[in-house]
């Protein structure tokens, strides 16, 4: 598609160029043919000038199919034929006077005017068609658009989060473990409440500690003493 609508630019401004040159040869023939003062030659030359505005109106900007283009088509044919006839004389006369003699001075305006017509009608024929390739590219590529094709996004893959592994907690030994533990050490045989009184702890303590501070300090070959009857006793 755009190589037809690059191709068909071409030919148009090939066309175009054609078109030109008819409009050259037939203000040529009016202007020569006037009388020579600047308003005279300014009426001549304004058939062939009005016939190009005309053509390139209507080769440029679009219409719509009905009564709006059929008139401004109508328009154009009308100024067509004005601007031919003008011409034709016109140039029938410069040809006369410049050595064409028998039918030549009559026949040569139509090949002007000819020119003119078939590559006016082709400017209109291209313009039509390229307007038709470049409206159907922007179809093409506003379609897409229009209803969107949902694209899936992946979904981020979280990072294995490193746990790390349980912290046992050791339960520290009482301080008051450790003061019974010595003052048994101290005090072999003594009774509870000197040992709470040496360690400075309650009776109830030292008798809850003692037994595990007596084991801590006992040797192996050495038995653990028994309780005197003054612990018992307390």
């Amino acid at each position: 598609m755009n190589n037809d609508l690059h191709r068909l630019k071409r030919l148009g401004w090939a066309v175009r160029a054609v078109f030109a040159l008819g409009i050259a040869a037939s203000l040529a023939g009016n202007v020569l043919h006037a009388d020579d003062n600047p308003i005279s030659q300014a009426i001549s030359a304004w058939s062939p000038l009005s016939l190009l505005l005309a053509v390139e109106l209507i080769s440029r900007i679009p219409a719509r199919r009905g009564a709006t283009s059929f008139a401004r088509l109508a328009a154009t044919a009308v100024i067509a034929g004005i601007a031919a006839w003008v011409s034709y004389w016109h140039m029938a006369g410069v040809a006369a006077h410049y050595g064409e003699s028998g039918a030549s001075p009559y026949l040569l305006p139509f090949s002007v005017d000819g020119l003119i017509v078939v590559a006016s009608v082709s400017l209109v024929e291209i313009g039509g068609r390229i307007r038709a390739l470049t409206e159907s590219a922007a179809v093409t590529v506003a379609a897409p658009v229009a209803n969107p094709v949902p694209v899936p996004v992946p979904r981020p893959v979280a990072a294995p989060v490193a746990t790390k592994p349980p912290v046992r907690r050791v339960k520290p030994r009482p301080a008051s473990a450790g003061k019974v533990a010595k003052a048994a050490t101290k005090m072999p045989g003594a009774s509870v409440a000197e040992i709470a009184a040496k360690a400075g702890v309650s009776e109830s303590t030292a008798r809850r500690y003692l037994p595990a501070a007596a084991a801590s300090v006992a040797s192996p070959s050495t038995p653990v003493p028994a309780e005197t009857p003054s612990l018992a006793a307390a």
